[in-house]
């Protein structure tokens, strides 16, 4: 069993940045992938952010990349997500994801608005 917390989430302006972590517990050694994923109200939870635990190559959705940076401290069993040029459609829950086994957590709410 892997449990993950998130934090870090909030309200910010448009533009603005925030960096979310989310910390690893329990079977680490079994992690393959850590990721983001997200979910606005009224949507379907998607896709936003992975890692490679071990060799820490990236993978995005098309509508954060160049925003959003994921990277991970492989001592500290945590995974980042830096969000920066926040835009009102980045506001949703996000949850932090582990693989394999399809851990999540408990989920962290980003507000984006003026």
């Amino acid at each position: 069993q892997v449990q993950l917390a998130e934090s870090g989430g909030g309200l910010v302006q448009p533009g603005g940045s925030l960096r979310l972590s989310c910390a690893a517990s329990g079977r680490t050694d079994s992690i393959y992938y850590m990721g983001w994923f997200r979910q606005a109200p009224g949507k379907e939870r998607e896709f936003v952010a992975r890692i490679h635990w071990s060799g820490g190559s990236t993978y995005y959705v098309d509508s954060v990349k160049g925003r959003f940076t994921i990277s991970r401290d492989i001592a500290e069993n945590t995974v980042f997500l830096q969000m920066n040029s926040l835009k009102p459609e980045d506001t949703a829950v996000y949850y932090c994801h582990a693989d394999p086994g399809g851990y999540w957590g408990q989920g962290t709410q980003v507000t984006v608005s003026s």
